[in-house]
């Protein structure tokens, strides 16, 4: 699908990084609004990976900051691609704050933060979940006690059938169509960020979500676990 949405209707890349990163913040919003959050500061982490889910995870901090959020970014191998350059520079200067390292002590981040944005690997991650710095990141993301947000599939865990990996995320945003793994999704509130794929594309790979409320760019899906037609035709 997004092959067809870059070629054929002729999407830019950039334009479908930023979509998708404005539709996960709008996603946390919900999930976690202002007024709910625990802490007295509105602080979240957001842990990015190399490849484009970390772009989209970049974006997706840009807006939850202008979304009056506190984000912190942790992001410990930049890529040299110019889109990834320039999503950092935009967090960068509008105040967003980087850690140099993630902290060890599990405990630091549960006090520190209200939840954590997983945008480590998502759905081209397979394969990679061993490698460094993305294996380290993992291993403290496995232990969290506040709530965990994944964009696309939870980092570590296959985008097809087989099994779940070790990050439990109480959210899952689904990007575009919820994969394979969304099935095994157990977690509180699912997400679908897909308004924007055109109706031709829909009925073509067979995405069944309820209707978008509103102006709304993201829609609550089905419970855990559900039927496809509950949660959108996983792809």
């Amino acid at each position: 699908m997004e092959k067809e949405l870059l070629e054929d209707y002729r999407f830019g890349r950039q334009q479908l990084i930023e979509i998708w990163g404005h539709a996960c913040a709008v996603a946390v919003t919900k999930a976690f609004p202002l007024p709910s959050l625990p802490r007295r500061q509105p602080t979240l982490l957001v842990a990015c990976g190399p490849a484009q889910t970390g772009a989209i995870g970049l974006v997706c901090a840009r807006h939850l900051r202008s979304f009056d959020y506190e984000p912190t970014i942790f992001y410990p191998k930049r890529s040299p691609d110019p889109l990834h350059r320039d999503f950092t520079t935009q967090c960068e200067r509008m105040d967003i704050p980087f850690l140099s390292y993630l902290p060890t002590e599990v405990q630091l981040i549960n006090d520190a933060y209200n939840a954590v944005v997983d945008a480590v690997l998502g759905a081209e991650g397979e394969g990679t979940e061993g490698t460094e710095p993305c294996a380290a990141t993992l291993a403290t993301l496995r232990h969290v006690r506040i709530p965990i947000v994944s964009l696309d599939v939870p980092s570590g865990w296959r985008a097809g059938p087989g099994d779940s990996g070790d990050i439990r995320p109480a959210v899952l945003v689904s990007l575009a169509a919820p994969k394979a793994a969304a099935r095994r999704f157990q977690g509180q509130r699912h997400f679908l960020a897909g308004r924007f794929v055109p109706e031709e594309l829909r009925r073509k790979f067979g995405i069944r979500a309820p209707p978008y409320p509103g102006s709304d760019c993201v829609v609550a899906l089905g419970p855990p676990g559900g039927a496809p037609g509950d949660t959108g035709t996983p792809q």
